[in-house]
């Protein structure tokens, strides 16, 4: 048996998998959906269709540029793979965690194993703080606000920072995702309606905003 006694140094890995598995997940043989979405940025706006697939490939169409159609995709991807139920195990199976700081945000959960010096913070059985090192870039998101689901939660207020792993400096502008989600029908599938990426000056690149919206939605059978 595990020590249940949660100090500093100690193993957290019930109370890290507990709030994992308390993620919204997609329903088992959710076969996706389909709707009309748009695109905006600045003064430019962009109308169209969307499937997202079984296999949660999203495809654009009635837009023909190219660069927005994959724009709009991305975001719809990004989603979906979030909602895909994968085992705790098959994830974190080779990781260990322990117990580091507690402050305002959460406990901090200290990765160790495959995925050594990862981090994590929980409070509340919710995962608020991911650090992570992807591709050689830190990747550090902070839940604000979620959608309380009766399967579960969704972040729906956060922000992420892409920075250094050597110096801890921002690569890119840090960017604040707000989401809206509905279900298709009374107990869902929970799925994204709108969505609003305002992204931080940096550099010489100015701050941004884009929105998505995605409406006129229907399940695939």
């Amino acid at each position: 048996m595990r020590n249940n006694v949660l100090t500093k140094g100690t193993d957290c890995r019930d109370q890290f998998q507990s709030a994992y598995e308390n993620r919204y997940t997609w329903p088992k043989g959710f076969a996706g959906y389909k709707g009309k979405c748009s695109f905006k940025q600045g003064v430019q706006k962009f109308l169209g269709n969307f499937e997202l697939g079984k296999d949660f490939k999203a495809t654009i169409s009635s837009i023909e540029d190219e660069s927005i159609q994959k724009i709009i995709s991305s975001q719809l991807w990004e989603v979906a793979i979030h909602r895909v139920n994968c085992p705790f195990e098959q994830v974190h199976g080779q990781n260990t965690f322990t117990i580091g700081d507690t402050n305002l945000v959460g406990m901090e959960v200290l990765v160790g194993g495959k995925n050594s010096g990862d981090r994590y913070r929980i409070k509340n059985n919710i995962v608020t703080m991911v650090y992570r090192n992807i591709h050689g870039s830190i990747f550090n998101i902070f839940t604000k606000t979620v959608t309380s689901t009766a399967n579960g939660y969704i972040s729906n207020i956060y922000t992420s920072q892409s920075t250094c792993p050597t110096t801890g400096k921002p690569l890119i502008g840090k960017k604040t995702i707000s989401d809206v989600f509905i279900p298709l029908e009374d107990e869902g599938p929970w799925v994204l309606s709108e969505r609003v990426i305002e992204t931080s000056p940096f550099n010489n690149i100015p701050a941004s905003m884009q929105s998505f919206y995605f409406f006129d939605l229907n399940k695939f059978d």
